[in-house]
């Protein structure tokens, strides 16, 4: 189980960041367009956009499974190991409760966007396509939020 949650969470992350650089990588090719041609790529914020939040989505799992989401620890700094853990374990609960709430928000929202037909304005894309990344990111990430939690219960009954 841990082998296949690592590897899928890191073909999305590696995938995610695969997509930010292409993203980098428009930016530069529009800037320098519109430096000596004239000619910016159109819908470039636009498609911008959209790389960026389907990257973001696909970081989430890897993420959780690194413990790399960002904590406050003003208050647990100089609590116990255990209670630190016990913390660990509801964020970990609560954080899986939210992707779930958010993986099926997204399917109203892709259901919605598929039936008006919402495009962006500039270049027309489907607003729609971003959408099943959301839905699958935050399942997976539903499953290492849950997979982290039970790391932690089983690292304190040791």
């Amino acid at each position: 189980m841990a082998t296949v949650l690592n590897r899928l969470a890191s073909a999305f992350a590696i995938t995610g960041g695969i997509l930010l650089c292409l993203m980098a990588l428009l930016v530069i090719i529009s800037i320098l367009g519109r430096a000596l041609f004239l000619l910016p790529v159109p819908g470039d914020f636009e498609i911008v956009g959209m790389g960026t939040a389907i990257a973001v989505f696909l970081s989430l799992p890897y993420c959780q499974l690194q413990r790399g989401h960002v904590t406050v620890d003003m208050f647990m700094a100089h609590a116990s190991k255990g209670t630190q853990t016990f913390f660990d374990v509801v964020s970990s609960y609560i954080f899986a409760f939210i992707a779930l709430l958010f993986a099926w928000q997204m399917l109203f929202g892709l259901a919605d966007m598929f039936r008006q037909g919402d495009i962006s304005v500039i270049i027309g894309i489907p607003l729609w396509i971003i959408f099943p990344f959301g839905v699958v990111s935050f399942l997976l990430l539903l499953v290492c939020c849950i997979y982290t939690a039970y790391l932690d219960l089983r690292s304190m009954r040791q």
